[in-house]
Parts: structure tokens; C-alpha cells; sequence
């Protein structure tokens, strides 16, 4: 059973229970994409896949549901990846989840000249003040957004951090998926 709050917008609960599926596949997880579909359709349209997803309840009827999609491929840049998606229209909105280091911003006046690509990532990975973070970001057709970041060391439901505007440059490349 989810943790995700009743009170939330349906966004931020697909958010919320992408994160917490993912935490309960633990760290050092690949880059997960889901599409987002609106579950009262889901149900109408494709009630097979809405029972095999347990969406028989009416109190389930509304809000959204995300479908794990294929594993992404391994040896592609994710911006690339994400170019190469074209969404059907039942799909309203996607999320990635990510995990990734990063540093506070008190580093970034520590950070080397000149480094790029992978000696910028190992500088980051070397450094003492790094944190692991798993981020989940969602965007809706209508250019709706939500993210929630979860840090290792604090992996506990109550210790995620949500809102719209906390990784601007991912939910952008997601919004750029459903581009004509």
C-alpha cells in the first residue's frame, strides 16, 4: 500500500509512488521511464491492463497511473534517448527516475577549470562533500511538473523532497518528448 497522501495533486502522487517503488528496489538502480496515463481511461479503454494493474477500485478511478516502460538502452547519452521518444496520444504525461551524485552548492567554486565529460565526473565522484540522490521527475502534455529527490543517506518516505521546479533541465528534455 502506497504512503503517498490523498491531499496531493495527482502528479505529485504518481511522483511520490514511482519514488517509492523505486526505494523499494534499492540503490544503484538504471534510469526507469514510465509513462503516465490517466486511470479512469485506462480503465474504460483497457480494462485488461487496468485489472493485471489492480485498478478496480472507483476510489482508484481517478488521477494517474505510471507504466514502466522498457529498460533504457546502455551506451546512449539519456538526452539523446529521450530525443528518440514519440508518446500516443493516451499517454499524458511521462517520468524518468535517475540516480545521480551531487554536490552542494557551496562546491561549485571548487570545481576545476577546463574539466568536461568524464573527468568532471570522477572529480564529483571523489569528492568528499558528494551526495547520492535518486530524482524523479514527472511532466504532464499540459506542461504541468513534479520531482521528488530522495539523498541516500536520509532514504526514508518521510525525508523526499518534492516540488515543480527542482530539476528544471530534466523536466525540460521530458516536456521535449511530447514536442510535435
Amino acid at each position: 500500500m502506497s504512503n503517498t497522501p490523498m491531499a496531493a495533486s495527482p502528479l505529485t502522487r504518481a511522483v511520490l509512488e514511482i519514488d517509492e517503488y523505486a526505494s523499494g528496489l534499492g540503490w544503484d538502480q538504471p534510469a526507469r521511464l514510465f509513462a503516465l496515463v490517466d486511470t479512469a481511461r485506462l480503465q474504460v479503454q483497457e480494462p485488461g491492463l487496468a485489472a493485471q494493474l489492480g485498478l478496480g477500485d472507483e476510489q482508484e478511478s481517478s488521477g494517474l497511473t505510471p507504466i514502466e516502460q522498457d529498460e533504457l538502452p546502455t551506451g546512449k547519452a539519456l538526452d539523446e534517448f529521450l530525443g528518440t521518444i514519440a508518446w500516443p496520444d493516451a499517454v499524458v504525461g511521462c517520468a524518468l527516475t535517475v540516480e545521480r551524485l551531487m554536490l552542494p552548492p557551496s562546491a561549485e567554486a571548487q570545481v576545476p577549470q577546463g574539466l568536461s565529460g568524464s573527468k568532471l565526473t570522477k572529480w564529483v565522484a571523489d569528492h568528499p562533500d558528494r551526495q547520492e540522490v535518486r530524482m524523479t521527475v514527472a511532466v504532464l502534455r499540459d506542461g504541468g511538473r513534479e520531482s521528488a529527490l530522495r539523498l541516500r543517506e536520509k532514504d526514508t518516505p518521510t525525508e523526499v523532497l518534492t516540488g515543480p521546479d527542482l530539476v528544471p533541465g530534466l523536466a525540460e528534455a521530458l516536456s521535449a518528448t511530447f514536442a510535435d
